[in-house]
């Protein structure tokens, strides 16, 4: 049985006492968070600050992107190797709006996955459509594209070692959540495109969903056969709203 993962995903957002009360208020109430692993990813600068706070917890500690080189002159960017060095587990790649803002493609996310693999680090990856893509029902193939690059750079084994985040771009911080059968729909459409090449593996692999999650829909979404958890954007910068939401997942 996969493991619920709920990992919250900081954004631009906090300051180093807004951090600091966030991060005292997940520790507090962590005992009412029974089955699922909590993951915070906190913008790069406040890392050091969330990894010493954590210490002695279960929470992991994650970040929000990675470089796909592991050094040189790449002015601005941080290296996989930087990232477990002070402690990280996860790494995010394939955002959406690293893809739609910052023009990321998905070889570059393959790049970025790859590295983050090889560093030691578990890629969290995401894969998701635009409004304007599921109105013309290409959702399917807009997924694949982004898996096939992964699975064209690494081979379908690389996925045994990284977690998928689901994350329909439409309802990305816009309130709108995919229904609990929108999001099983495509996550049992991920979980069968992997296991075309490989079942174990695609037995194994966590698929989180990302959207819009809060504490009064996680239960029902985390109900679904195929989704083993969340990616949480907004609602993890509330304390109580994120340790709702990691409730969700008790077994």
């Amino acid at each position: 049985m996969r493991q619920p993962l709920v990992a919250g995903n900081w954004k631009m957002n906090g300051s180093l006492d807004s951090i600091r009360s966030l991060v005292e208020g997940i520790k507090a109430g962590l005992d009412s968070v029974t089955t699922a692993e909590l993951a915070a990813c906190p913008p790069y600068v406040y890392i050091p600050q969330v990894a010493a706070m954590l210490e002695g917890s279960s929470i992991a500690l994650g970040a929000q992107d990675v470089n796909d080189r592991e050094s040189g002159a790449h002015t601005g960017e941080v290296a996989p190797g930087m990232l477990t060095d002070i402690g990280c587990k996860y790494a995010i790649v394939g955002h959406s709006e690293r893809r739609s803002i910052y023009g990321e493609s998905d070889e570059f996310t393959a790049r970025k996955f790859a590295a983050a693999r090889q560093a030691g680090l578990t890629p969290i990856l995401c894969v998701g459509e635009l409004l304007e893509e599921r109105e013309q029902g290409i959702t399917e193939q807009v997924v694949s594209r982004q898996l096939d690059a992964i699975i064209d750079l690494e081979g379908v084994g690389a996925l045994a070692d990284a977690v998928i985040a689901y994350e329909p771009v439409w309802a990305i911080g816009t309130g709108k959540t995919a229904t609990p059968a929108q999001a099983q729909d495509v996550h049992a459409y991920i979980r069968g495109v992997i296991a075309r090449e490989d079942a174990a593996v695609a037995e194994k692999v966590q698929i989180l969903y990302g959207g819009s999650v809060k504490g009064s829909n996680a239960a029902e979404l985390f109900a679904m056969a195929d989704i083993d958890g969340g990616l949480i954007g907004g609602a993890s910068l509330d304390a109580n709203e994120f340790l709702s939401i990691g409730r969700a997942g008790n077994a």
